[in-house]
């Protein structure tokens, strides 16, 4: 037969589209035609997949006219991942692998010259991609990638070292070979252990600080640390994914997949939740996602992490205006002129900055060379709708020599996470979802309030000229407050303390 099927997939965001790879054979002048919307690095398969099949010891029929056609023709196709289905596509039309054994099977894999399999972006994407459209078939990846795929519960995931290992197992009177082989069915491993993260109990002092991170923690809120260089916002930034309720699977399924798709997962990530730190030069399509075909950026590989922003205000402009609707919404749609992709992209930002161009305004042991005009020129930069956003301001003081060296360890991450994964628990008990989520009647009905924590919010409101998102954001941070205590109402005190949290920033 000089025609054969052979199954793939392409990922568009997190999307796995089916790709049917067909070759024919023909009789003609020698050539090797690729088609279908193939980028670069599809095209050069070409020649991966005939060193491949020849030194791997098999006939490539070099007297022939191939026709490959990866379709459908109008969906773009990347990366490596088509070379092993080409293969298999030339070896069953030219009758060296029976076509009747490829059916159910569904391939991918990049080919070294040799014929060994190389793993692949995105496996575990396109795993989890098959269990959500209910479709039943074998994925058959390189290693690496298998282990990945198989995570997901309930797959059917075949791991091939190499062309050769494939080839006998798709042979009409064959066995698959034996799993020392390279040729092995995995079954859905078990979840390891996620590492621990840095002790919350290294932080001296700062009591108000790992309170803020324990609200923030608790509901789901995001949070602006703001102090003078070397009073510890960073190390409260990178222990607080610690704080964090423990990882449901679907929940670490979703953050695999996306970190698989840009090629950054490892089984010890696995059950962790992420913590994502750019650099504050990186600019919005690196925070936000992009690129032809799109990518998730940043905050899409921080979800159901933690985002952390150190140098807040020195990040570009446009990135940081990125990041409104993603705080709202919880995903990020990028669109391009043939395309458009969606990422998940639900994190908990921690943002840190100075309180001016020298760092030291407000400071006691060091002071301020900046002026009036300078220090609001500079905390102009973060615009009065990004700030809104952010339901959690903090400034941070400075300890003195004799309080870093004199205050006794903090307390403990573990006794801080219970308490937060207790009070989460009894906000999904109640409402379904986290503090942060509420909206609408939702918040209404789930903040009620006593009349003196009305009045106080009443006055509050009035006095700091809140918006209307402002006042939500200051109801569901002392709802979490509430939840802390094991309080059904909010009171004056709840409901204060979150006012103390809306720093006096513009447009906070």
């Amino acid at each position: 037969m000089s025609l054969s099927l052979v199954q793939s997939r392409a990922l568009l965001g997190l999307e796995a589209a089916a790709v049917t790879v067909e070759v024919h054979l023909a009789n003609g002048l020698p050539s090797f035609t690729l088609v279908g919307l193939a980028q670069v690095e599809v095209k050069e398969a070409r020649e991966r997949v005939r060193s491949a099949i020849l030194n791997a010891g098999l006939a490539f029929p070099h007297n022939k006219r191939i026709t490959v056609n990866l379709a459908p023709a109008d969906l773009p196709k990347d990366s490596g991942r088509f070379d092993l289905p080409i293969a298999l596509g030339i070896l069953a039309a030219s009758g060296q692998v029976d076509p009747a054994r490829l059916a159910g099977h569904e391939f991918a894999g990049e080919l070294s010259l040799s014929g060994e399999l190389r793993p692949v972006h995105g496996a575990l994407a396109v795993s989890l991609a098959l269990r959500q459209q209910g479709v039943r078939t074998t994925l058959v990846l390189p290693p690496g990638s298998a282990e990945e795929a198989a995570l997901v519960p309930g797959m059917d995931v075949v791991r091939a070292r190499h062309l050769l290992d494939v080839v006998a197992a798709l042979q009409p009177d064959g066995a698959p070979a034996p799993a020392d082989e390279g040729w092995a069915r995995l079954a859905p491993q078990p979840p390891a252990p996620a590492a621990a993260h840095a002790d919350l109990a290294d932080v001296k002092g700062q009591a108000a600080a790992k309170r803020a991170l324990e609200i923030a923690a608790a509901g789901g809120h995001s949070l602006l640390l703001m102090g003078a260089p070397g009073c510890g916002k960073s190390m409260l930034a990178h222990r607080f994914a610690g704080l964090l309720p423990p990882m449901q699977p679907d929940e670490a399924l979703q953050s695999a997949a996306i970190a698989s798709l840009a090629g950054s997962f490892t089984p010890a990530q696995w059950m962790r939740r992420p913590t994502r730190s750019p650099h504050h030069t990186a600019s919005a399509v690196a925070l936000v996602g992009g690129g032809s075909p799109p990518r998730p950026g940043e905050i899409s590989l921080a979800h159901h992490g933690v985002l952390f922003l150190d140098e807040f205000v020195e990040f570009p402009r446009a990135a940081l205006e990125a990041l409104r609707e993603p705080l709202e919404t919880g995903r990020v749609a990028i669109a391009r002129a043939a395309r458009r992709a969606e990422f998940p992209a639900r994190f908990l930002l921690v943002a840190a900055m100075n309180p001016c161009p020298c760092g030291y305004h407000g400071a006691t042991h060091q002071a301020c060379r900046c002026t009036p005009e300078q220090v609001a020129r500079y905390q102009a930069r973060l615009s009065g709708p990004l700030l809104d956003r952010i339901d959690l301001h903090l400034e941070m003081a400075t300890l003195s020599s004799g309080e870093l060296l004199e205050a006794p360890a903090g307390e403990s991450t573990a006794s801080v996470r219970a308490r937060c994964t207790a009070a989460r628990e009894r906000a999904l008990q109640r409402q379904g979802r986290s503090n942060q989520a509420l909206e609408g009647r939702e918040l209404e009905r789930h903040a009620a309030r006593t009349d003196e924590a009305g009045r106080f919010l009443n006055q509050a409101a009035a006095r700091l000229g809140w918006s209307a998102r402002s006042i939500h954001r200051v109801l569901r941070v002392a709802r979490t407050i509430a939840d802390l205590e094991g309080s059904e109402r909010l009171d004056a005190a709840h409901v204060a303390e979150a006012v103390q949290y809306r720093r006096a920033l513009r447009g906070a």
